[in-house]
C-alpha cells in the first residue's frame, strides 16, 4: 500500500476534525448550553454514535455525493476536502454553525470547473434543495412536538424534580440517536470524495466482514471525534443559546427533531420500506445538522414568543450558508491552481472520452446517430468537453441522456487477465456462478466498462443488474458489489 495515499487523506481528516468541531457540535448543542448534559458526556456519545453510524449506514449518502463529481486523481480529492476543511474551520474559529455538506460541494464544483469536467446537476438540485427543506422540516418538526410534549406534561402534572431527570436521560437517549444519524448522513462529507482512492480492502474472518469502505468510514469517524473533542463546545453554546433561549424540554425536542430528519435522508431502510407502499421516496443526501438544529430552534420560538428570537444571529448563519459554496469552490479553484502549477501535483488524470454508435444503442438513443455523426468517434480530453458537442448537435436531448453517454464514453482498455482470478477467489464473496462467467471472458479486451458488464450480463443472468427502482436496489446493490471488486481488479486506481 502507497504510504502516500494516506498524506493525501490528510486533509480528509481535517474535514472530519472540522465537520466534529462544527456540524457535530449541534447534535448536543441545546443540551450542552441548557447544563442539561455536561460536556465530556456529550462528546463520548457523540464519538461512538458518529463512528457507529458511519460504519454501519454511511454508505447511500456517500455515493450520492460522489456523482456530484468524478475527481480521478488523489491530488484533487485532497484539494477538494482541504478547501471545503479550510473554510469550515474558518467559520468555526468566528463560532457559526455552517454546513459541511455545502463546502464539500462548492469544493467538487471547484474542482469540476478548473478541470473542465461536467457537473451532474440533477445530484446537485437534490443536495440543494435539502438545504432548504431540512431546516424547514425540522423546524415543522420541533414545533409540533414541542406542543404536543407540553400538553402531556400538562396532563401528567410530574414532579419538576422527577422531570428533570427524566428530561437529562430523553437528552442523552436522543443525543445518542442523533450521533448516529449525524454518522450515517455526514460522513458522506469527510470521506465521499476519496471513494475512488480507497487504500484499504475487504477483510473477511469467517461470516465477519469489514468493508474497505467501512474502513475508511471509521477513519473518518475518528477525525470527527477528535474534532468534537477539542473544539466544539464554543459552536455548542452558540446554537443553544445565541439564537433563542431553551428550556431543558425544549432542547430535548431540537435533539430528536433533528435526529429525525438526518435519520430520513441517510436511511435506505426507510427508502425502501416507502417505496414498498407506493409512498414517495427521500433523496438520500448529506444534509447539514447546523441547518437542522438552526430550524428546530426557530420552530421552538415561534411558539413561545417570535419576538425572542435573535434574527440577527440567523442572519448571520444564513449568509455564512450562502457564502460557503460559493467561498468553497473559489478556495478550491485557487488552490488547484498552485497545486498543479507550483507544486507540481497532479489534480486530474488524463482521460479519453469517446462516443460510439454502440453506447448510443446501449442507452437506446440510436435514432440521434445521425445528428451526433460529428461526434461520435472524437476524441475529447474531459467530460466537459464531450458534453458540449453533444449539447451543441443536439440542443434538445434530454440533460440526463447526455450525462449518460458521457459516462459510457470514457475509454478504460479493460482486460480480463486470468492470473488475477485467485485473488478474485480468495475473497470468497463473488458466488461461483458468476466468477465461471468471468472465466469465459479470459484474456478479452473491453475499450468501455459498460461493455464488460454487458458482456457479464450475457454469460449469465446472475450478473444482470434490474431496472434502477428503489424497490431493486437491494437485489442491485448485491450484483454491484461483486463488480467493484471485478472493476478493483481490472481498472487501475486513481494516482
Amino acid at each position: 500500500m502507497d504510504p502516500t495515499i494516506f498524506l493525501y487523506l490528510s486533509s480528509g481528516l481535517f474535514l472530519g476534525w472540522s465537520l466534529g468541531a462544527n456540524d457535530a457540535a449541534n447534535v448536543f448543542g441545546t443540551a450542552v448550553a441548557s447544563r442539561m448534559v455536561k460536556f465530556r458526556t456529550a462528546a463520548i456519545i457523540l464519538t461512538l454514535g458518529v463512528i457507529l453510524g458511519a460504519i454501519v449506514s454511511g454508505a447511500g449518502a456517500a455515493h450520492t455525493l460522489s456523482k456530484l463529481g468524478s475527481i480521478n486523481a488523489l491530488g484533487g480529492a485532497f484539494m477538494v476536502a482541504f478547501s471545503a476543511a479550510a473554510v469550515v474551520a474558518w467559520m468555526t474559529i468566528v463560532g457559526l454553525p455552517v454546513s459541511t455538506t455545502q463546502a464539500v460541494v462548492g469544493a467538487i464544483i471547484g474542482w469540476n470547473f478548473f478541470t473542465g469536467s461536467v457537473t451532474d446537476y440533477s445530484v446537485f438540485k437534490t443536495i440543494c434543495a435539502t438545504w432548504i427543506a431540512s431546516p424547514v422540516l425540522t423546524g415543522f418538526f420541533s414545533y409540533f412536538m414541542y406542543k404536543g410534549v407540553m400538553r402531556l406534561l400538562e396532563k401528567s402534572r410530574i414532579h419538576i424534580i422527577r422531570l428533570d431527570a427524566l428530561t437529562r436521560i430523553g437528552l442523552v437517549i436522543a443525543g445518542a440517536l442523533g450521533s448516529y444519524s449525524l454518522g450515517a448522513n455526514n460522513i458522506a462529507n469527510v470521506m465521499g470524495v476519496f471513494i475512488g482512492a480507497n487504500p484499504f480492502q475487504d477483510f473477511h474472518a469467517g461470516v465477519f466482514e469489514f468493508s474497505g469502505l467501512q474502513q475508511l468510514f471509521l477513519l473518518g469517524g475518528l477525525a470527527i471525534a477528535v474534532g468534537v473533542f477539542s473544539y466544539a463546545k464554543r459552536v455548542m453554546l452558540t446554537v443553544g443559546t445565541s439564537i433563542a433561549p431553551l428550556t431543558p424540554v425544549g432542547a430535548f425536542v431540537v435533539i430528536i427533531a433533528t435526529s429525525l430528519v438526518l435519520f430520513l435522508f441517510a436511511s435506505e431502510g426507510l427508502e425502501y420500506a416507502l417505496a414498498s407502499i407506493g409512498l414517495p421516496t427521500i433523496p438520500l443526501v448529506p444534509v447539514s445538522s447546523s441547518q437542522a438544529v438552526v430550524g428546530g430552534v426557530i420552530g421552538i420560538g415561534l411558539i413561545k414568543n417570535a419576538k425572542n428570537i435573535k434574527w440577527s444571529v440567523v442572519g448571520r448563519i444564513a449568509l455564512a450558508w450562502i457564502q460557503t459554496p460559493v467561498i468553497a469552490a473559489l478556495v478550491c479553484y485557487v488552490f488547484l491552481f498552485f497545486l498543479q502549477n507550483v507544486f507540481g501535483q497532479t489534480v486530474y488524470n488524463p482521460s479519453e472520452y469517446r462516443l460510439s454508435e454502440q453506447a448510443l444503442v446501449h442507452r437506446g438513443e440510436a435514432d440521434d446517430a445521425k445528428a451526433l455523426s460529428g461526434v461520435v468517434g472524437k476524441s475529447f480530453a474531459t467530460s466537459g468537453a464531450l458534453k458540449n458537442a453533444i449539447d451543441k448537435a443536439l440542443p434538445d436531448l434530454d440533460a440526463k441522456a447526455v450525462l449518460h453517454l458521457v459516462d459510457d464514453s470514457l475509454v478504460e482498455e479493460i482486460t480480463v487477465d486470468p492470473a488475477k482470478f485467485k485473488a478474485l477467489e480468495k475473497l470468497n464473496v463473488i458466488e461461483p456462478v458468476r466468477l465461471e462467467a468471468l472465466r469465459t471472458l479470459s484474456g478479452k479486451t473491453f475499450t468501455y466498462r459498460w461493455e464488460l458488464v454487458q458482456a457479464l450480463a450475457d454469460a449469465t443472468p446472475e450478473w444482470k443488474l434490474k431496472e434502477k427502482t428503489v424497490l431493486n436496489k437491494p437485489y442491485n446493490k448485491e450484483i454491484q458489489k461483486d463488480l467493484d471488486l471485478v472493476m478493483d481488479a481490472y481498472v487501475a486506481k486513481m494516482k
